[in-house]
C-alpha cells in the first residue's frame, strides 16, 4: 500500500513539475522515501507494543530486547553491504 501511494505522488510530480534536473529529482524523492520510512517505523513500533511482557519498555528497548535494529539502522545496513560487494566487484 505504501508502495502504491508513493508511486502515486511520484507521477504527480512527474507531471506537475517541470525539471528533470538531478538538483530537482532527488530531493524529491528523498522526502518521498523518508515519510515512507517513518511510516514504516511506526508500525514496526507498534508491532513491538503489543508483544505481551514488554509493554514497559520504550521502543529502542523493545528491539533490543527482540533483537532487532530500528529500521533506519537496518537500511544503513543493506547500504553497507551493497557497498562491500560493489567494492569487491561482486
Amino acid at each position: 500500500m505504501a508502495t502504491q501511494n508513493t508511486n502515486c505522488i511520484l507521477g504527480c510530480i512527474k507531471r506537475s513539475v517541470a525539471s528533470r534536473l538531478r538538483e530537482v529529482i532527488l530531493p524529491l524523492d528523498s522526502t518521498l522515501h523518508r515519510k515512507d520510512m517513518d511510516l514504516l517505523e511506526r508500525v514496526q513500533r507498534r508491532a513491538t507494543e503489543i508483544i505481551r511482557g514488554l509493554e514497559h519498555l520504550s521502543y529502542e528497548e523493545r528491539l533490543r530486547e527482540l533483537g532487532l535494529f530500528s529500521l533506519e539502522k537496518r537500511r544503513l545496513q543493506g547500504d553497507l553491504i551493497t557497498a562491500f560487494q560493489h567494492i569487491k566487484g561482486a
